[in-house]
């Protein structure tokens, strides 16, 4: 099953169950995160996640005036202390532990640079965000999502990738070394907890998502060189 027939289904469950079981949906901006948040928020209480509370706001009134339950709750991913604040407000605002998904849309700053020019921090920039982020936030979700097997339907860890994940490409030292660790700990996790009644899987997003931040972007390319963040 692809991942996005995935995300409605586990969110149709909610119906079903009397567990109240919620989701985390962290990197939420205009784009992808929203969308994604919007779709699980139809069903499942929902917390987002971001540094600047301005990329969540939107996206919580959308869900609430849909006539969900949403949170937003400012957590930089690569601080462990930060990480550990979220898990326990989302447990004590939308109460258990029960987690049916869990998506990690964490970009990390996109640097293009000839390798001679990057500094270390530039370099290190791109696996703090999805290297770190990532294995600080699964740890964090896992036990919530192992504490959810009973559920109708496998709970579910996603990983949004990038082909910079597969093919690193020229002056994309730093974006594309982030992005192959998202990818090697996705497998890695799916190996070890797919056994154990948790899905994990990692969605590689071949293209630039057509958002504000990206509008000046291949503006000569036409209509279709974006990928529209509903999509």
């Amino acid at each position: 099953m692809h991942p996005t027939q995935r995300l409605f289904v586990i969110a149709s469950q909610a119906r079903r169950s009397m567990s109240s079981p919620f989701a985390i949906v962290a990197g939420v901006g205009p784009g992808t995160g929203a969308t994604v948040a919007g779709k699980l928020g139809a069903s499942y209480p929902v917390a987002l996640l971001a540094r600047n509370p301005a990329n969540y706001q939107d996206a919580v009134k959308d869900i609430e005036a849909a006539g969900g339950r949403a949170i937003g709750i400012p957590t930089d991913v690569t601080d462990p202390t930060s990480v550990k604040s979220a898990m326990g407000k989302i447990q004590k605002e939308l109460g258990g532990d029960k987690c049916a998904a869990a998506v990690f849309n964490v970009g990390g700053k996109f640097i293009v640079k000839p390798f001679l020019e990057l500094n270390q921090e530039e370099y290190e920039s791109g696996w703090e965000a999805n290297g770190r982020g990532a294995f600080l936030f699964s740890q964090a979700v896992l036990p919530m999502l192992l504490n959810s097997t009973d559920l109708q339907h496998p709970p579910t860890l996603i990983f949004t990738g990038a082909t910079a994940g597969f093919r690193g490409s020229a002056r994309a030292a730093a974006f594309s070394t982030g992005k192959f660790a998202l990818r090697s700990l996705s497998q890695s996790l799916a190996r070890e907890f797919g056994p154990k009644g948790v899905h994990v899987s990692h969605v590689n997003i071949d293209g630039i998502i057509d958002i504000p931040r990206t509008h000046e972007w291949m503006k000569d390319a036409g209509p279709d060189a974006k990928i529209k963040p509903e999509a």
